[in-house]
């Protein structure tokens, strides 16, 4: 079995939380045209930018993202 990471869910969580793009990017130090385009599911985040982003916004690495499993044959 192993996962695959579906569609970004930045936006959901940053809505959750009452944050625009802006903000998040002042936060964490990432450009706020890289925020956009994570949330616009333009670019996929790296595992450091997911644990910055997710330290930010109070909530796991996992839950930016849609996580699909595959089951190996």
């Amino acid at each position: 079995m192993y996962f695959s990471r579906g569609r970004s869910l930045l936006k959901v969580r940053l809505k959750e939380r009452g944050i625009k793009q802006a903000e998040l990017a002042r936060r964490s130090g990432i450009s706020r045209q890289m925020i956009s385009q994570y949330a616009n599911n333009k670019s996929s985040m790296s595992v450091e930018v997911m644990k910055t982003i997710s330290y930010v916004l109070g909530c796991h690495m996992e839950d930016l993202y849609q996580w699909e499993r595959h089951n190996k044959e």
